[in-house]
């Protein structure tokens, strides 16, 4: 399986979407992005890549954030049949920030969905957010290799 890493988020009526675009800059490098016409005012701003190392700006926000923990044990749970999903607020990363959500209705302007296909979900979860201890993560795995 060729990693492939996925980047969307809404961008309603009333926002700008390159907002919506920074919000996931912040948080993510591309190779490429673009935007798809939803109608009736809504668009979705997509963003992929097909490398790990796009996924270096979350990495370093997770540390800074200190959500190790929460985060790990939330991705765990987003792996199913070989991809891992998981959703943060858009709002958040739009100033640099990163917050975990579980359900869209927690961002009120909805969340920046990340869906990671790789041939180790698993080895991902551990290189982003490793087992800690007293906050401390216990080891740091190097990236995974594409």
């Amino acid at each position: 399986m060729q990693t492939r890493v996925r980047v969307e988020a809404e961008a309603r009526p009333t926002e700008d979407v390159e907002k919506v675009k920074r919000a996931i800059l912040n948080v993510f490098t591309p190779d490429r992005m673009w935007v798809e016409d939803l109608g009736r005012g809504y668009r979705l701003v997509v963003a992929e890549a097909y490398s790990l190392r796009s996924l270096l700006r979350l990495h370093e926000l997770l540390r800074r954030e200190r959500i190790l923990d929460a985060a790990r044990s939330y991705m765990l749970h987003g792996i199913d049949q070989g991809v891992l999903v998981f959703k943060i607020n858009k709002q958040a990363a739009y100033v640099g920030r990163l917050s975990l959500v579980d359900m869209d209705a927690e961002a009120a302007m909805g969340p920046i969905t990340f869906i990671v296909e790789y041939r180790d979900p698993r080895a991902v979860v551990d290189w982003l957010a490793p087992p800690t201890r007293m906050g401390r993560p216990l080891y740091e795995n190097p990236m995974p290799g594409d």
